[in-house]
């Protein structure tokens, strides 16, 4: 029993240990999301809803009228600087030309944690762009990179 004690105790100790470590800067989730002629990435506030509309606007170009990206990102109290994500985008213009597009957004927000950025394509942007068929996020420290995440088609 007293073993069974000191193992617990052990094991508390390695948990609160590693939590307390310093982390590191991250771009956690990227959702990228076609926007209606009203602006609007689904109907309802619903996921469900969200989805079908999704599959709707990738089914028929013709509604679509822009894109956004919402970005999910974490900054940990040991980064210091100013942060901004920036994302690459590779498409298709209907003409079969390919077209690259980078896009940049400053984060104003000092507060650690997990953040929530959307980065909206203007639609001339999105029509000279074409299908959007790759997309690489980074994220900055002045002039370093933190983090990134990317499509499985960005380095093909």
């Amino acid at each position: 029993m007293r073993r069974l004690g000191k193992w617990r105790w052990w094991a508390c100790l390695a948990i609160l240990g590693a939590s307390l470590t310093p982390g590191t800067a991250q771009v956690l989730k990227v959702l990228p999301q076609y926007l209606d002629r009203e602006g609007r990435a689904a109907r309802s506030p619903s996921l469900f809803d969200r989805d079908a509309y999704q599959a709707q606007l990738r089914r028929h170009p013709e509604l679509r009228e822009s894109m956004r990206f919402q970005i999910l990102w974490r900054r940990p109290p040991n980064v210091t600087g100013n942060l901004k994500l920036r994302i690459e985008l590779r498409g298709v213009a209907r003409d079969g030309i390919p077209h690259e597009q980078t896009l940049e957004q400053p984060l104003t927000t000092k507060r650690t944690g997990r953040h929530w950025t959307s980065i909206r394509l203007a639609p001339d942007t999105f029509r000279a762009l074409g299908d959007v068929v790759a997309w690489r996020v980074t994220l900055w420290s002045d002039d370093t990179l933190v983090g990134q995440q990317q499509s499985f088609l960005w380095d093909r």
